[in-house]
């Protein structure tokens, strides 16, 4: 029987935050963790990988205070300090600049793989940390006072609290049978790699077309983007059954020739997209982060931010009854986690919704032409009003009201 604190099930970019989170902020009797995961990060390749991630400020400001994030900078990224947003059908357009809120940069994109492997290598080195990769978990079982963790040929683990962050289908969701409210968005996300002509000019670009919005996303590289192209599952299912050629030319024609001629330099992959949300993301002993308790449309590049979050914010309250010597699943502190946490989720679900609404062909099934001339007249105020601006990229930027501690500014020797 091998015992610990917290047991983790799902190595990812969440779960590997929150243990390190965990760890480092108990300065005294430090917590020991699991973390089950059989995917260990694998090498970077020379070229981009297909799964990239938004980051934001306050995201950013996680991983420095965790120390990671001069490791994420020494693989690769790239700052962005601008974002064009537009319609393409439309008459407006909105502009988005890091003077905007006097910040060096509105965000960088990211390899997944990238910042996992700063995560993990961190986890790796530190004696309180025990990362489980030969087996996954066949059974869980949440006793009176520890949850009964087992595999099918090594020792069960015994922890006090478990961590579900093993992603939208998770199994520890499924087997603490923790219901779910979802909703098919009826759009696929067809990502890939680019390289545009005319480089991307440290720009996040964004257009929204008929059937859905179509993502340029600034690589390391200076001429090449990752897309995120979220379509009808009918138009990504044809975008796929064209050649190289021909989709080239689709990019460059849906992208109004903004980035110059767009090239297809990887494969296509497309998966769909539906909404999540955990009824509760507390049950027993048993507690879901990041996309294990709710997925969202990836249109504002919004859920690994979201996740992160939730990662920092259950971190505080655990440490929290740590530090005070109470209970670690004290019912009523991690009610306050998943309402607190739920809130966030609810509030970003509704506002992707809204702005799919807004930006589809014919929302509230009104005439085509009035909804674009209302929608660009809508944008151009909007991009003609500072504090409105302002109050919307201090949101993309993660600045909320109630944010935890790790993703506020601690010690600006580690950023």
């Amino acid at each position: 029987m091998q015992k610990f604190d917290i047991l983790i099930v799902g190595g990812g970019m969440v779960g590997l935050t929150l243990a390190l989170a965990l760890r480092q902020q108990s300065l005294n009797e430090q917590l020991t963790i699991a973390i089950v995961d059989r995917q260990e990060p694998s090498a970077l390749s020379t070229d981009a990988e297909l799964r990239v991630s938004a980051i934001n400020l306050a995201s950013q400001q996680i991983f420095a205070n965790l120390g990671v994030w001069k490791a994420i900078e020494n693989q690769r990224l790239q700052a962005y300090q601008h974002m064009h947003i537009w319609d393409k059908y439309g008459y407006g357009q909105l502009n988005f600049d890091n003077t905007d809120v006097d910040q060096k940069d509105l965000g960088w994109i990211i390899e997944n793989k990238v910042i996992r492997t700063a995560l993990w290598q961190k986890a790796q080195v530190d004696d309180g940390i025990h990362l489980f990769t030969e087996q996954a978990l066949t059974n869980i079982t949440a006793g009176d006072n520890e949850v009964f963790a087992s595999f099918a040929n090594d020792s069960p683990i015994l922890a006090s609290l478990v961590i579900g962050a093993d992603g939208a289908h998770s199994w520890v969701r499924e087997k603490m049978a923790m219901p779910i409210a979802f909703q098919d968005y009826d759009h696929h996300a067809l990502v890939a790699t680019v390289e545009c002509q005319q480089g991307h000019n440290n720009t996040a670009w964004q257009v929204f077309l008929p059937e859905g919005p179509l993502a340029f996303l600034p690589l390391f590289k200076q001429n090449t983007c990752s897309i995120v192209w979220s379509t009808t599952p009918d138009e990504a299912q044809r975008l796929q059954a064209l050649s190289n050629e021909e989709f080239s030319q689709e990019l460059t024609a849906a992208s109004d020739g903004k980035l110059g001629k767009v090239t297809l330099k990887s494969e296509r992959v497309s998966f769909p997209l539906t909404m999540r949300l955990a009824h509760d993301f507390v049950k027993d002993k048993v507690i879901l982060v990041g996309d294990a308790a709710h997925t969202i449309h990836p249109l504002a590049g919004q859920g690994v931010n979201l996740g992160l979050l939730d990662a920092a914010s259950l971190a505080q309250t655990i440490l929290k009854q740590h530090t005070q010597q109470k209970s670690l699943s004290c019912s009523i502190a991690l009610g306050e986690y998943s309402r607190w946490r739920k809130s966030e989720a609810t509030e970003m679900i509704a506002a992707m919704a809204a702005i799919k609404n807004i930006f589809s062909e014919q929302p509230l099934k009104l005439p085509s032409a009035p909804v674009k001339l209302l929608r660009g007249i809508g944008l151009s105020l909007l991009d003609n009003f500072a504090p409105i601006k302002k109050q919307m990229v201090k949101q993309a930027l993660g600045f909320k009201s109630h944010l935890p501690e790790l993703a506020k500014k601690q010690d600006p020797l580690k950023n």
